[in-house]
């Protein structure tokens, strides 16, 4: 699916719900994916993280180096089943042990993650789910389809790549109304922040932060 050019007019839900899922269309999108969801852990939560991946998963798209990873040390669970991956991550959410639990969990039915919403509620935590595919149901309040996009260059030297470019759509949304924004990653903090150079992009004012969208140059 090609990505809609234009940001929404849609304020970006910067707080997350306590269970959301990151869908990536494509393989290529799998590390987008994955750093959109970690972006979903509260800036000013000091616990821990907790990774919870398969090892199919993990052989085929790598493990994520735990050093680039900011806050406390990680908690890296290599689960062998889905259903393993499952239960660490609700114990994990269960126990408020965790700022966020983050999992990939392809094919989880609606039960499955009703148990993890209900974790999440219970410790206090942010559930994030990884799939490949947004069909079937689940309680994840927010559902999201992550695709990368080129980089715009660095503004000082020609030759560097630039920010990571995320195209962020909010496919689903309790709630919520559908949107798609333009993220980009922030050297300074570590995080996501919205794009105020978009590539292709008519001028607009980004919704919900007073910072005006100009054309590539």
């Amino acid at each position: 699916m090609t990505p809609s050019p234009f940001a929404s007019s849609e304020r970006f839900p910067e707080a997350a719900a306590p269970l959301e899922e990151a869908c990536a269309p494509l393989p290529r999108d799998v590390g987008g994916a994955l750093r959109f969801a970690l972006s979903r852990r509260p800036a000013e939560d000091k616990r821990p993280l907790l990774l919870a991946l398969p090892r199919s998963w993990a052989g085929e798209y790598g493990r994520p180096y735990a050093p680039g990873l900011t806050g406390p040390t990680p908690i890296l669970v290599r689960a062998a089943t889905l259903a393993e991956t499952l239960w660490a991550l609700e114990q994990g959410l269960r126990s408020g042990a965790v700022s966020l639990a983050l999992g990939a969990v392809e094919g989880a039915t609606l039960a499955q993650s009703r148990r993890l919403e209900f974790a999440a509620r219970h410790g206090g935590s942010v559930g994030v789910t990884l799939s490949r595919r947004l069909d079937g149901l689940s309680a994840a309040r927010r559902r999201w389809r992550v695709s990368t996009l080129p980089g715009l260059g660095d503004p000082h030297d020609p030759r560097a790549p630039g920010p990571a470019r995320l195209n962020v759509e909010l496919a689903r949304g309790r709630g919520e109304r559908p949107g798609a924004w333009i993220l980009e990653q922030d050297d300074e903090t570590h995080r996501l922040r919205l794009a105020d150079r978009l590539a292709g992009v008519r001028p607009a004012t980004i919704a919900g932060t007073g910072v005006r969208a100009s054309l590539a140059a």
